[in-house]
């Protein structure tokens, strides 16, 4: 690791929230190339934690430090710009998870899930939230979704514009009332808790996604199964989620995983030739199945799984929602 002066993790600017002028100067320097984004890789988690306490996506805030190389204070007001300032209450529960390093379970884990549904997550790896979200929250957020990226949900000569926003099924929407009323949901949080068997969590900013039907010009760009860690043994435990925003039939896009496969994939990564790509691998032969759900359904899942989502080849676009727990990792 090179030898650097890095600010303080406690060092604070305008907004008095930790850790920020750190991250921004190794975003610096790491665009500068004095920095390779893995000498600080045990800082990582608590990267996105600062980010999304600020209400801030990992991918907006990048793009903008790599293509501006603001100054710190100018970063600060972008911040202000984008999202506002976080509350004073969300500002101060980071700053005590730095202080206190993590030492913030001050209340009893939930029991949300029954007997049967921790039977199905235990040997799935994943579970569905049925009627997590309420419909009418959810059909604000798909004309959130509309209005942002410019379509009509019932004209399909709509659905394949182009928009800066757009990559591939992916949506770069970050801040909105609809998205941060859905991601903090009571229900959805105190199923997180009761898995991670832990209450500090922080809900992340992430991003929502729209996957139009097939046609002879527009194919499913993926993405297709794959996973979201690097696959060193042991994987970690850590949690996925999606918020499923409109009713979706297995053939309409549906989000697919390969259940059970948090207890096959050490064994089968060590049945792997030497130096053989797992992601090359034919993920589809592992038992992959698409997940229907309604409009409102919240699917967790176990990140050692291949996940995906796929091609629609019904007559209706998928609209959905990403969000997860993760602890702060400091």
């Amino acid at each position: 690791m090179p030898d650097l002066q890095l600010p303080p993790i406690d060092e604070v600017g305008q907004l008095q929230i930790m850790h920020l002028k750190r991250y921004w100067q190794k975003s610096m320097l790491i665009r500068n190339g004095k920095l390779k984004s893995a000498d600080f890789a045990h800082e990582w988690q608590l990267d996105k934690t600062l980010l999304f306490t600020l209400g801030l996506g990992l991918e907006q805030a990048t793009m903008y430090l790599y293509q501006t190389a603001p100054a710190f204070e100018q970063f600060e007001q972008w911040i202000i710009e984008t999202k506002g300032k976080a509350s004073p209450e969300s500002i101060a529960l980071f700053n005590n998870t730095i202080i206190n390093k993590n030492n913030t379970n001050l209340r009893p884990v939930p029991n949300i899930l029954n007997a049967e549904q921790l039977d199905f997550w235990e040997r799935n790896g994943y579970l569905i939230l049925r009627n997590a979200i309420p419909k009418e929250d959810c059909q604000k957020t798909i004309e959130t979704i509309c209005s942002y990226i410019q379509i009509k949900r019932d004209d399909p000569s709509t659905w394949y514009n182009g928009h800066p926003a757009r990559q591939g099924i992916m949506v770069q929407l970050f801040q909105d009332p609809n998205l941060e009323k859905n991601r903090h949901s009571e229900t959805i949080r105190a199923a997180f808790e009761q898995l991670w068997n832990r209450t500090d969590l922080w809900v992340t900013a992430d991003r929502v996604g729209f996957n139009p039907p097939e046609t002879a010009t527009w194919k499913f760009p993926g993405p297709r199964l794959h996973w979201d860690t690097e696959l060193n043994s042991p994987i970690p435990f850590a949690l996925q989620g999606i918020l499923y925003l409109a009713d979706t039939a297995e053939n309409q896009g549906a989000f697919s995983l390969v259940p059970g496969f948090q207890h096959r994939i050490e064994s089968w990564l060590g049945s792997l030739p030497p130096g053989k790509d797992p992601y090359s691998e034919d993920l589809y032969a592992l038992g992959c199945i698409p997940i229907a759900a309604n409009a409102g359904d919240f699917i967790i899942w176990h990140q050692a799984l291949p996940h995906g989502s796929s091609p629609n080849t019904s007559t209706k676009p998928r609209f959905v929602q990403y969000f997860t727990y993760d602890p702060a990792g400091y």
